[in-house]
């Protein structure tokens, strides 16, 4: 039996070793309920039983429980072969069997697993049967309409994984393979990022991974394109044209795609 409420006190308790005052912790203990409502949401809309949604919250909870070790280890929250938060997340939960604090059985060991070490990374892996790739979905979509809130609502000092300077993004020049990328509706990949400015268009183009008509309808209906292309004051001119076709683009995506 999945009880949100004990998960919760034990996710809570769990954080008292870190310190909430930190802009970045405090940031993703925020995102953490966020992504645990925009999962209720997904799961409800997919009228799935209560059981997985219960799961699929739970999951949420959980799914970035790495990140906390990694803002006060590296300071940062750049995903490398050092210090991948999904991984991290899973050890802390399964090898050091933290996981039987917030749900007592293990039916659902292997479908949390598989959700979380898969929820940021730049595709699903292989080899998860049916259940495992729904949940895995469901978290990916929820933790990215919640990523658009933050991204909306945030400091951006909070936002970027490198340090924020507000005084050259506005004149820097999206870079050609980023904005290639996002034109044919592809997920930018982290080593094509160059600066700040592609930084903030790979999170636009988030909408290129959700799964599931729902997720693209909610994104629409809070007008996240608008807010995230409008929220910097672009300077350099092609950057400006650009972040206009980007716009066209994101729309002209998310009015066209039905994904079931």
């Amino acid at each position: 039996m999945i009880n949100l409420l004990e998960a919760e006190k034990s996710f809570k308790e769990y954080l008292k070793s870190y310190d909430i005052s930190d802009g970045n912790i405090e940031l993703k203990v925020r995102h953490t309920y966020g992504v645990v409502r925009a999962s209720e949401y997904i799961t409800k809309n997919l009228k799935l039983d209560d059981e997985d949604i219960q799961l699929a919250k739970l999951i949420a909870l959980l799914h970035d429980i790495g990140r906390f070790e990694q803002v006060k280890v590296t300071e940062s929250f750049i995903d490398n072969k050092k210090f991948d938060h999904a991984e991290y997340g899973v050890e802390v939960l399964f090898t050091k069997k933290l996981i039987r604090n917030f749900i007592k059985e293990d039916k659902y060991d292997d479908i949390i697993y598989k959700a979380i070490i898969n929820h940021n990374k730049y595709k699903i892996g292989a080899s998860l049967n049916e259940k495992e790739l729904l949940h895995a979905k469901i978290i990916r979509d929820a933790d990215k309409l919640d990523n658009f809130r933050v991204k909306e609502e945030d400091k951006l000092e909070n936002i970027f994984p490198m340090k924020y300077n507000p005084d050259t993004i506005v004149y820097e020049k999206i870079s050609n393979k980023v904005y290639e990328d996002f034109i044919n509706n592809k997920l930018i990949f982290r080593d094509d990022i160059v600066n700040q400015v592609d930084t903030w268009i790979s999170y636009i183009a988030f909408i290129f991974d959700l799964n599931f008509e729902a997720s693209l309808k909610y994104v629409e209906e809070k007008g996240y394109v608008d807010k995230l292309v409008d929220r910097i004051d672009y300077k350099n001119e092609d950057t400006k044209l650009k972040m206009e076709q980007i716009r066209k683009c994101a729309k002209e995506y998310l009015n066209s795609n039905k994904i079931l």
